[in-house]
């Protein structure tokens, strides 16, 4: 049968060209979404740990954790909870680069744990007036140390190149709270988030609970899906997932059920002949059904091949690229390649029991 389904697409070659390709386009898309929401989820991740801490502290309800505002005057408090070893409040500053807006600039404390983990791999430690650079970020703007960068307008001194071993922070800039605070547009007593690290064999459930009852308002995030359900852009992106896979199954079902369809009225003949010679209403009905789900995987293959290249040129395209890679998992082409199918099944249901329908005398008459 494989044969004979084989055959029946070449013969069609135009058509069954541009159905495929209408396939690939819904799992390409679907494919780049789930990459891009999965390298959010690992940047969350990274964003929490940021210096090996165990978790972070950030507002309650904030549109978005990176806009999360926190007055200093919890972090003494913070540090006398039982649970918690060293705390140390950070600055998140977005598009403060004037080259590289999607740059994240972090403020931090020079004597908190954040700050002691960097490696400089050339230079010192910013002091005022001031800043340090990633070494992915060194590299993107070629500076050195004694350069200098513009950070909303104003040249400001390069001390430093540091490695975290964090992508994003890499590709960023880090300099005192102080100087980021007013970059912000914070005064000195608020920060974005105080990053905790906890006793030891204390678990990060325990403290979570421990910590929001003790600060209301105050929400405590240690693992990465914590992260993107606080955020309303990493929550955008899944529902937009949603939409899209929902729109690939319809819009890729009426494609393929209009293309078998046509098949099915064109061939009227030749099915009533395989009827007349023993074939079953449901091996006709196979047939047609494995002409789709050929025909959507062959989509399903080419899409995954456009979705896979493309999703690196996504977060770049959004203006992301530094604070967001690409992550192009299994699990994610997975679901593509379901997709695919259900588009094949679901596109063949009424092609295939309209084949079952025909009367093999009538249409032979015909002849």
């Amino acid at each position: 049968m494989l044969a004979v389904i084989l055959t029946n697409l070449r013969r069609r070659s135009g058509r069954t060209a541009l159905t495929a390709a209408g396939i690939a386009v819904g799992v390409a898309t679907i494919v780049g979404l789930l990459a891009l929401s999965a390298g959010l989820t690992r940047s969350a991740g990274e964003l929490v740990h940021l210096g090996q801490a165990d978790l972070g502290l950030f507002q309650a309800n904030a549109a978005d954790p990176t806009s999360s505002v926190l007055p200093l005057s919890l972090l003494a408090r913070v540090r006398a909870r039982p649970e918690v070893a060293e705390a140390t409040p950070l600055q998140l500053v977005i598009g403060a680069l004037d080259r590289e807006p999607s740059a994240v600039v972090f403020g931090t404390d020079p004597h908190g744990f954040v700050a002691r983990r960097l490696v400089f791999t050339a230079g010192r430690p910013a002091a005022a007036g001031e800043t340090t650079v990633g070494d992915l970020l060194a590299g993107q703007l070629h500076v050195g140390v004694g350069n200098t960068i513009d950070l909303q307008r104003r040249a400001i001194r390069v001390a430093g190149i540091y490695h975290s071993g964090i992508s994003f922070a890499d590709s960023g800039a880090i300099m005192p709270l102080g100087a980021a605070q007013q970059l912000a547009g914070r005064s000195g007593d608020e920060a974005t988030t105080i990053a905790v690290k906890l006793m030891p064999r204390i678990s990060h459930d325990a403290a979570d609970r421990a910590l929001t009852r003790a600060f209301p308002g105050v929400r405590a995030i240690s693992t990465p899906g914590d992260a993107v359900r606080a955020g309303a852009n990493a929550l955008l992106i899944d529902k937009a997932v949603v939409v899209i896979v929902v729109l690939a199954l319809i819009v890729g079902a009426l494609a393929v059920a209009n293309t078998m369809l046509t098949a099915v009225l064109e061939r009227q003949r030749e099915l009533a002949l395989l009827s007349t010679i023993g074939w079953s209403a449901r091996q006709i009905a196979a047939l047609v059904l494995g002409e789709a789900v050929v025909l959507s995987l062959v989509g399903v293959g080419f899409g995954l091949a456009l979705g896979v290249a493309l999703s690196g040129l996504l977060p770049g395209a959004l203006g992301l690229s530094d604070v967001i890679s690409a992550d192009v998992t299994a699990w994610g082409l997975g679901r593509a390649i379901l997709v695919g199918l259900a588009i094949g099944v679901l596109g063949a249901i009424y092609p295939s029991w309209r084949s079952t329908r025909l009367l093999p005398r009538e249409v032979l008459a015909q002849i």
